[in-house]
């Protein structure tokens, strides 16, 4: 019998362990963050709702700013600052989550990230067709609703996910991160596409070349983010100003951050060694003092450089974009006013309909029909240990939408009413989504887990 390789992990047999903590890192901080977003919804809707508070919601988030830095000029509302502005650097670090797992990660092996793309696939057409078919009798600005139920959450997915605790096996957070990686990467090429304005050439061209830019700098190994940053802002302001939306520049430059760092392990250790050979430690004088700190910054500066780009932002980032930026987008466009509002019209409007159809079954469907249809005609591989038990709740908690539906439904609508006709829909739709299917993995999990113990007592193959 083949022996495993001591570096895999006991508990969960079947993943590395250099994948794993990174993926557990990350799970563990969007699990977390998902408590922060619900709070931060439901502020926003008190805030709305509670005649203590008046209009000052909507007055709040629609508080005009006329802002000058040298030649850009932006005239925004709050709430425009926040979708356009923070969620920039929300997608900006969605693109480095992408990157990272195609260079790095679950989706750099074809075979291995068949399955998760069949399954994300699978979890955005389903969605859209039967937000379509429900709609499709409605007509006019309705119909523009369709992309809404195709976004999966990851923050809250992961957050229910957690609560589960052991009873659901590592692979199953790793499915679902893979899944949710190529669910946002249909979801930035739909508000690309369809979601886009009229385009002004100029400022288009203009944020074309910011990116040539950077994408040459990057390919010279140019480290210095005084070059970046001026030059992401630039692309940022071109993009908005041309029409294609702000966040795709995010998401764009998020992707051509290098993935590699400019020393290797073995690089950094023989530079810094012979650095610290020379490293004065006993004398007081002021010059060996200086050689001291000097030697000091050059250890330093290899070290940082021993890190990828993409690893250092994503670390900078991350937090930021889970615990304040997201939130703050949650209160800025969570908060419905349902104050005189007919709730049982709003919920059975066929946008609401459509919205909560498409999440809670399109999503289940669709990711676990294209998982099958990706198995089945062996496109893909069951990952070891994920049971189908795991994999049809993974799918139902899929259907938890919130952040990137939300955003799509604020540039999906200009009717205020329809608008809140899809919020009240990804509303309803996350809370069935994320019961169902943390009932249906509580009850299914000891099954599932015979199964994994069954294919764990099972010899493993000799190549």
């Amino acid at each position: 019998m083949a022996q495993r390789p001591k570096t895999w992990i006991a508990s969960d047999r079947f993943i590395p362990k250099n994948f794993v903590r990174p993926v557990l890192e990350f799970t563990h901080i969007e699990a977390s963050s998902g408590i922060v977003l619900m709070v931060a919804a439901v502020a926003a809707m008190l805030w709305a709702n509670l005649a203590f508070f008046g209009d000052s919601y909507e007055q709040f988030w629609a508080t005009h700013f006329d802002l000058t830095f040298g030649p850009i000029h932006l005239e925004e509302t709050m709430k425009e600052l926040v979708n356009d502005g923070l969620m920039a650097i929300f997608f900006f670090v969605v693109g480095l989550e992408i990157k990272r797992e195609l260079v790095l990660g679950e989706l750099r092996d074809r075979r291995t990230a068949t399955l998760p793309a069949m399954a994300a696939l699978g979890g955005m057409l389903v969605p859209a067709l039967i937000y379509v078919f429900i709609n499709a009798g409605a007509g006019g600005e309705a119909l523009n609703g369709w992309g809404i139920p195709m976004a999966t959450d990851i923050a809250f997915s992961l957050g229910i996910l957690a609560l589960l605790g052991s009873r659901v096996p590592v692979g199953a957070k790793v499915f679902l991160l893979a899944l949710a990686i190529v669910d946002d990467i249909g979801a930035i090429a739909v508000i690309a596409i369809f979601y886009t304005s009229d385009l002004n050439l100029g400022f288009l061209a203009l944020g074309l070349g910011g990116i040539v830019a950077i994408a040459v700098a990057t390919n010279i190994n140019i480290r210095s983010n005084a070059l970046y940053l001026p030059l992401s802002v630039l692309v940022w302001y071109a993009f908005l100003e041309s029409g294609v939306h702000a966040t795709i520049a995010g998401v764009i430059i998020g992707l051509l951050t290098p993935a590699r760092p400019l020393y290797s392990p073995e690089e950094f250790d023989a530079t810094a060694r012979r650095v610290l050979d020379y490293y004065p430690t006993d004398s007081a004088d002021p010059g060996i003092s200086e050689l001291a700190e000097h030697e000091a910054r050059l250890v330093a500066d290899v070290a940082r450089e021993s890190i990828s780009p993409l690893q250092r932002a994503a670390h900078a980032l991350h937090n930021w974009s889970s615990f304040v930026i997201i939130p703050i987008f949650a209160l800025a466009n969570a908060g419905v006013r349902l104050v005189g509002v007919d709730l049982g019209a709003a919920v059975s409007s066929s946008v609401s309909v459509g919205v909560i159809l498409g999440l809670v079954l399109g999503k289940t469907g669709g990711i676990t029909l294209f998982s099958w249809l990706a198995v089945r005609l062996r496109w893909g591989a069951m990952p070891r240990g994920l049971t189908w038990i795991h994999l049809t709740g993974v799918a139902m908690l899929a259907g938890v939408g919130f952040t990137v539906a939300l955003f799509i439904d604020e540039l999906a609508f200009t009717d205020v009413m329809l608008r809140d006709q899809g919020k009240i829909g990804i509303f309803v739709a996350s809370i069935i989504a994320g019961l169902f299917g943390y009932v249906f993995l509580r009850l299914g999990a000891r099954r599932a887990f015979r199964r994994v113990e069954q294919q764990a007592s099972e010899p493993a193959s000799v190549a």
